[in-house]
């Protein structure tokens, strides 16, 4: 039974959803709320994960409505360093800024400023010694920044018991065609 789970995967402009309106979207959320399931009806308690624009800030959003169903299910959003998202736009850093006050816990691995890359490795430690398990929607085949996460969790499999789901593109695909059949049945 997995207790804690980091959530991870591409970025939004790798998967080339641009704005909250974007109709891919929906079926991320689909895809997600629905692997998410899975591991709640087996206990999950925590959903871990960053506040990169894309998978990790949907995944978070995802869960945070699961609480509904699920009220024990804790959310958390762990930043790499103190500044991150300073840089976006003033839009993607109120999106970063609302959803943290909707997620149960927020913290920084470092409390530095970004400084340098091996803050990302610290990171990246710190997610998978906190965590049981991962989920993350990602697939080789198609690389992205993500990868770097990707092989980080390989290397941790190598020494640890650290179970280990991907929802790749050809699930994803799968994912839109269960999501349009469920909405012909209505």
């Amino acid at each position: 039974m997995l207790s804690r789970l980091w959530l991870t995967g591409y970025r939004s402009f790798e998967l080339n959803v641009f704005g909250d309106k974007d109709p891919k979207l929906v079926v991320l959320e689909y895809a997600l709320t629905n692997s998410l399931r899975v591991f709640l009806d087996d206990g999950l308690e925590w959903v871990i994960s960053g506040g990169e624009l894309g998978i990790e800030q949907w995944g978070l959003e995802a869960a945070t409505k699961l609480k509904a169903d699920y009220p024990k299910l804790q959310t958390a959003m762990m930043l790499p360093f103190s500044d991150f998202g300073n840089r976006w736009s003033e839009n993607n850093q109120a999106h970063l800024a609302q959803l943290k006050l909707q997620v149960d816990f927020t913290a920084s691995v470092s409390q530095q400023p970004y400084q340098n890359p091996s803050q990302l490795h610290q990171y990246q430690d710190f997610m998978l010694q906190h965590t049981d398990g991962a989920l993350m929607v990602y697939d080789p085949e198609f690389p992205g920044k993500a990868k770097y996460q990707y092989d980080a969790i390989l290397r941790y499999q190598e020494h640890h018991d650290y179970p280990f789901t991907q929802i790749s593109m050809s699930d994803l695909e799968e994912a839109a065609q269960n999501y349009a059949d469920s909405q012909q049945d209505f």
